[in-house]
């Protein structure tokens, strides 16, 4: 049987050359496909990346009991510095390794659009460089406290208009000047512009108040301690997460919705290609008619046959899983956009990834195209009456 089986798949891939044509429909459309496929999905998890790739696990974020985002919380003053007293935050010589932080929205044209977009800004204290340790700052310098100075991300200074060293825009009454450019290793806090929080308070009317306290643990085994000494205070009332897990969070909603869709729109488009792989199949059986006769003649048995029909099938369909594969991988991997986080309600820089996972699955899902597709005519090969076909001979 598998010598058989050998035998007629050499045969039919010999042949090949005699289809082409068709051959080249086939695998153009199961192309099309797998570059739409992993064009929506590299949009996830570009996304996805940029957000769970934020933070440190000996990194906390605490905010207002009941809250799950920075926009929904709440500190005061006061419940802030009870947060930075509660013992396992490390410390230096200026004091706990925390920083009671302001969170608002500005609006502000991308390089793309003149319309006003989203853009997070956040106040922060002289503590945050130490509590995030891989934000460095690449351009110009630090804000100076009291003043304002602003620092803005990579992410944030590529995405949208005048937000480069020296430029100074203006939102609400205060003219902000742009003293540095800061990198945070490709994450989402690269999409946001940092200021002193005392200054942000007074400037959109906050008074004493805070919407998180980022704090450095003592170690990333810590964690229980610290947030049990937290709910154990009754003067407090908030909740303690870890910084990748909140970020990792925050990506769950937009990832879910892109992936929904773009397997949606590649299944819709998937029907298609199935349908032009089983036209090329029913093609190349019918210019195989007197071939195939002849090899069921000689003794060769259905099952080799089947085998024959669906392996050029499958190589016509991983060839356009490649072919679309490459094509994504080199007009979308990298390539830099923003979109709206639903969960801060704000612009988030981020670049297309074309994982090796994506093009692992997008060649799985364009084989099990060829496998439908060639399926029925496969079968119709296998009954194909020997004694009819040998009459056309």
């Amino acid at each position: 049987m598998l010598s058989q089986i050998i035998t007629v798949i050499g045969v039919n891939m010999r042949s090949l050359r005699q289809r082409l044509g068709s051959s080249t429909v086939a695998v153009v459309g199961i192309a099309g496909v797998v570059v739409v496929f992993l064009g929506v999905l590299s949009i996830a998890e570009g996304f996805r990346a940029a957000m769970a790739s934020v933070g440190n696990p000996e990194t906390v974020i605490v905010m207002r009991a009941g809250s799950d985002t920075e926009m929904t919380s709440g500190l005061s003053g006061d419940t802030a510095r009870l947060v930075m007293d509660t013992p396992g935050i490390a410390r230096n010589e200026r004091g706990p390794i925390a920083s009671p932080e302001l969170f608002v929205i500005v609006g502000h044209p991308t390089k793309k659009d003149p319309s006003d977009a989203n853009v997070p800004l956040r106040g922060v204290s002289a503590a945050a460089l130490a509590v995030r340790p891989e934000v460095k700052i690449i351009e110009g310098r630090m804000f100076t406290e009291g003043t304002n100075e602003i620092v803005v991300g990579r992410a944030a200074s590529r995405q949208f208009a005048d937000l480069t060293v020296g430029s100074a825009p203006k939102w609400g009454q205060n003219q902000w000047h742009v003293v540095g450019i800061f990198d945070a290793n490709g994450s989402a806090s690269e999409s946001e512009i940092w200021c002193d929080a005392r200054v942000l308070q007074p400037a959109y009317q906050r008074g004493n108040s805070y919407q998180s306290v980022y704090a450095r643990l003592e170690s990333a085994e810590g964690f229980q301690a610290f947030k049990d000494a937290l709910t154990s205070n009754p003067q407090l009332s908030v909740t303690a997460i870890r910084e990748p897990d909140y970020f990792a969070a925050q990506s769950d909603v937009l990832h879910t919705i892109i992936q929904t869709i773009g397997f949606l729109i590649a299944g819709l488009m998937g029907i298609g290609a199935v349908f032009g792989a089983v036209n090329t199949m029913y093609t190349a059986v019918a210019s195989r008619t007197r071939e195939i006769a002849t090899l069921r003649a000689l003794g060769f048995g259905n099952f080799p046959v089947v085998c024959s029909v669906l392996s050029e099938a499958v190589l016509l369909s991983l060839v356009g899983g490649i072919v679309g594969g490459g094509i994504a991988w080199a007009a979308f991997d990298g390539y830099q956009t923003s979109t709206m986080n639903f969960q801060s309600f704000s612009q988030i820089a981020f670049a297309f990834a074309v994982t090796p996972k994506l093009l692992t699955s997008a060649l799985l899902y364009s084989v099990a195209m060829g496998l439908i597709g060639g399926l029925l005519p496969a079968i119709r090969a296998a009954r194909l009456p020997v004694v009819t076909a040998l009459r056309e001979l």
